[in-house]
C-alpha cells in the first residue's frame, strides 16, 4: 500500500428545498464519483443551505430522513466513504449536520459548532451548536436500528488506512476549530462541508484558511462549497472547492462561479505521517490540548478503492520551482544566505584572503560567485579573493580555459598551480605505476590539490571555501579528506540538479555581467572529475553521471528519503511515476541500488563534514538534519528493492 488516499469534492446542481430531486443529483454524483476513496458534499446539501424556515417544517425533516437512508443504501457494497450535510431534529433541536457514511450504514453524525450570526449569516435562528448535544449518541429509527455516534469530537478510522474527521463551514473560522481538536487527536484528514457565499476576495481568504490550516495540523484537508444553484434571494453561491496538503494546494476548481462539478485529487498520507512523527511541537501541542477535548474513534473494517498515486502531482525536480520568476526568486535567496554565510565567517576568523580551488566547473563557479559577492559586499577589494587553478592528469583545454577566464572576467587574484609534477614525486614515493588509471590514481590528484589550497591559504593568512554540493555528500562522490574538506561549505546545502540554475539566475540578473559568456560555457560542460586523462578528442573521458547514475534522480531519492522517510519501494513507485517518459523502470532500480550502497557506505564522510550553510529542507550536517552511524547496514533497504517486480 502506497499510502494515497483519492478524494472527490462534488458539488451538485440542487433545487432548494427538492429533497427527491437533490438525492437523485447526489445519486448520480456518487457514480460518477465511485473510483475514490473519499467522497465530501456540500453543507446541507440535501435540502439547500438556503431553506430558511422551511427548516422547520415537519415535512421537509421526514423527506430529509428518507433521502439519507437512500443515499446510505447506494453504498453498500462500494469501497468509500461518504460524507454529506443535512439538517436534523436531534433530542427536540435542529442541527446542521455531516452525516458520514459507508457501506449502507451511518457511520456517524458530526454537528456544526459554530453557528455564524453576524453580517448576512443568521443560523442560529434554525440551528443549535454541537457544543449543546449532550448526548453522545442518537437514535433515528429511519436510518439505523442502533443508535448512531454523534458529536463534534468524532474520528473515523478507515479500516486502520487513514483517520477522519470532519468539521463544518463556520467552523473552520473559528480561532481554534473542531478539526484542530481533531487532528491533535490523530486525525489525519479534516473535511469541510461548507455553504460559503461569494464575495469580492472571499475566494482568496478562503483558500488562505485550508492551506494554513492544513499547515498547521499537519493534515489533508478538503474543503467543498455550495454551488451557484443555491438560492439568489440576497446571496450568490460560487461552489468553491479546494484540497491542500501539510500547507501546499493540491486542487482547486478554476471557475470563479460554478456547479454540477467533481474535484478530485490524491493525498499523500505517508507525507502527513513522516512530518508529525518528525516534527514533535505536534506531539508536544497534543499532548496539552487534547486533555481540553479528546475524541471518539469509529471504527470500520471496510476496504477502500486505494489511491496509487498516478494523479498526485509528483515533481521530477523537487528541489526546483517549476515557474521560472519562482525558481529565479529562489536561487537569489539562496545565494543570499550562501553570501549571508560566508561573511560572518570571514568576520570571525579575520580572514585575510579567502582561497577557492577552481576547476572551470559549476560546484567551484558558485563557490567561487558567492565568495566573490561576499568580498564585493564588505567593501573589500577582488584580490582578497584568491583563485586557484591547478591542471593535473584529467584537465581539458575547455575547463582549463574557463576556469582562467572566469577569474579574469572577476578580476580577482589568479593562480595556476600544477599538480602533475607532484603527483609523480609522490606516486613514486608510495610505489603506484602512474599507468594504473585507478581509485589510488585519482584520489592522489584530489589530495594534492587539497593540500595546495590548504597551505596556500595559511601562507595567505585566509581559509578555504570549500565547493562539495549537497548530491556529491549524499553519494560520498569526493575524495575523504580531498575535495570532502574545506574551512567553511558554501556549498553544502545546494544539490547538484540545482547548482546550474543558481548560475543561470545569477547570470538572468546580471551580477556578474563581465563574466556572462564563460558562465553560460560552465553551464554547458558536462559534469566530470577529471581525474582520468582527456580521450583522444583532448575532451573529458570521465563523466560522473556515467558512473553513478543520473544526478536528477539521485537528487529525487534524497528529497523522498530524507525529507519524508519514504521506503524504498515508495520511492521506486514515485519515481515511475515521475521519469517513466525518460528512464526505463529497469534504470530506475539500477540507480536507486546505487544510491542506497553509496548512501549507506558514505556516511563517514558525512560524520566529519566542514561547518556549511543550511538553504533547504535537506541538510546532512551532523551538527543539524542528519544523525546517522557510519556502520549502519543498508541490508533491509536493498532487500526491499530485490524483491520489487518490474
Amino acid at each position: 500500500m502506497l499510502d494515497f488516499l483519492k478524494i472527490a469534492c462534488v458539488v451538485p446542481n440542487l433545487s432548494v428545498a427538492d429533497c427527491t430531486q437533490n438525492t437523485q443529483e447526489i445519486l448520480t454524483k456518487m457514480q460518477q464519483a465511485e473510483d475514490t476513496d473519499l467522497m465530501i458534499f456540500p453543507e446541507l446539501c440535501i435540502t439547500g443551505y438556503t431553506a430558511q424556515d422551511l427548516f422547520f417544517d415537519t415535512a421537509l425533516q421526514q423527506n430529509v430522513l428518507s433521502s439519507v437512508g437512500k443515499i446510505a443504501a447506494a453504498t453498500a457494497g462500494k469501497k468509500y466513504v461518504l460524507a454529506l450535510g443535512a439538517p436534523l431534529v436531534l433530542y427536540g433541536q435542529l442541527y446542521n449536520c455531516a452525516i458520514v457514511i459507508a457501506d449502507g450504514k451511518v457511520l456517524g453524525i458530526v454537528p456544526k459548532t459554530f453557528i455564524p450570526v453576524y453580517n448576512e449569516f443568521y443560523e442560529k435562528r434554525w440551528f443549535s451548536s454541537a457544543a449543546d448535544l449532550h448526548q453522545t449518541e442518537v437514535y433515528l429509527p429511519q436510518l439505523c436500528a442502533t443508535p448512531i455516534p454523534a458529536g463534534n469530537d468524532l474520528i473515523f478510522d478507515i479500516a486502520g488506512f487513514v483517520r477522519l474527521g470532519v468539521e463544518i463551514c463556520e467552523d473552520l473560522w473559528a480561532p481554534v476549530s473542531p478539526g484542530t481538536y481533531l487532528a491533535l487527536n490523530g486525525a489525519e484528514v479534516i473535511v469541510n462541508l461548507s455553504a460559503s457565499n461569494e464575495t469580492i476576495l472571499k475566494r482568496e481568504y478562503r483558500r488562505g484558511l485550508v492551506v494554513q490550516q492544513s499547515a498547521k495540523t499537519i493534515c489533508g484537508y478538503a474543503y467543498v462549497s455550495a454551488g451557484n444553484t443555491e438560492s439568489t434571494t440576497d446571496l450568490v453561491f460560487s461552489g468553491h472547492s479546494c484540497i491542500a496538503e501539510n500547507g501546499i494546494l493540491l486542487a482547486e476548481n478554476q471557475k470563479r462561479i460554478e456547479s454540477d462539478y467533481i474535484l478530485k485529487a490524491e493525498l499523500d498520507l505517508g507525507k502527513i505521517r513522516a512530518d508529525r512523527a518528525k516534527m514533535k511541537t505536534f506531539k508536544d501541542c497534543a499532548a496539552i490540548y487534547t486533555k481540553a477535548q479528546s475524541a471518539r474513534f469509529i471504527t470500520t473494517d471496510l476496504p477502500l478503492n486505494g489511491g496509487c498515486g498516478d494523479t498526485y502531482p509528483v515533481k521530477k525536480y523537487p528541489f526546483i520551482p517549476q515557474d521560472k520568476k519562482q525558481r529565479l526568486q529562489r536561487c537569489m535567496d539562496i545565494f543570499e544566505m550562501q553570501v549571508a554565510g560566508l561573511k560572518k565567517r570571514i568576520a570571525v576568523t579575520h580572514a585575510k584572503k579567502l582561497v577557492v580551488g577552481v576547476s572551470g566547473g559549476l560546484d567551484s563557479t558558485l563557490a567561487l560567485l558567492v565568495g566573490y559577492q561576499a568580498v564585493r559586499q564588505l567593501g573589500r577589494p577582488a584580490c582578497d579573493l584568491v583563485g586557484i587553478t591547478m591542471p593535473a592528469f584529467g584537465t581539458t583545454d575547455r575547463t582549463y580555459t574557463n576556469a582562467c577566464k572566469l577569474m579574469e572576467s572577476l578580476h580577482i587574484a589568479h593562480v595556476v598551480i600544477p599538480v602533475k609534477e607532484a603527483c609523480l614525486v609522490h606516486m613514486r614515493d608510495i610505489g603506484h605505476d602512474p599507468d594504473v588509471h585507478d581509485v589510488t590514481y585519482e584520489n592522489v590528484q584530489a589530495r594534492e590539490r587539497t593540500q595546495v589550497l590548504m597551505d596556500y591559504a595559511n601562507k595567505a593568512g585566509g581559509f578555504v571555501i570549500g565547493t562539495g554540493d549537497l548530491s556529491e555528500l549524499a553519494l560520498g562522490w569526493c575524495t575523504y579528506n580531498a575535495d570532502h574538506m574545506s574551512m567553511y561549505g558554501v556549498n553544502a546545502g545546494i544539490p547538484k540538479t540545482l547548482v546550474k540554475w543558481m548560475i543561470d539566475a545569477l547570470v538572468a540578473h546580471d551580477h556578474f555581467p563581465e563574466s556572462t559568456a564563460v558562465l553560460e560555457s560552465i553551464m554547458e560542460t558536462p559534469i566530470s572529475p577529471e581525474l582520468l586523462p582527456p580521450d583522444e578528442n583532448g575532451k573529458i573521458a570521465q563523466k560522473t553521471e556515467d558512473l553513478v547514475g543520473p544526478y536528477v534522480l539521485h537528487d529525487f531519492y534524497l528529497y523522498h528519503m530524507m525529507r519524508y522517510g519514504f521506503a524504498p519501494a515508495k520511492i521506486f513507485a514515485l519515481a515511475k511515476h515521475a521519469f517513466g517518459d525518460e528512464f526505463s523502470d529497469a534504470d530506475i532500480l539500477k540507480w536507486l541500488k546505487t544510491f542506497y550502497k553509496r548512501f549507506f557506505s558514505q556516511q563517514f564522510k558525512r560524520s566529519c563534514l566542514p561547518d556549511g550553510v543550511k538553504v533547504g529542507s535537506i541538510c546532512l550536517s551532523p551538527r543539524g538534519d542528519w544523525r546517522m552511524p557510519s556502520d549502519a547496514s543498508a541490508k533491509i533497504w536493498l532487500e526491499e528493492l530485490e524483491n520489487l517486480k518490474i
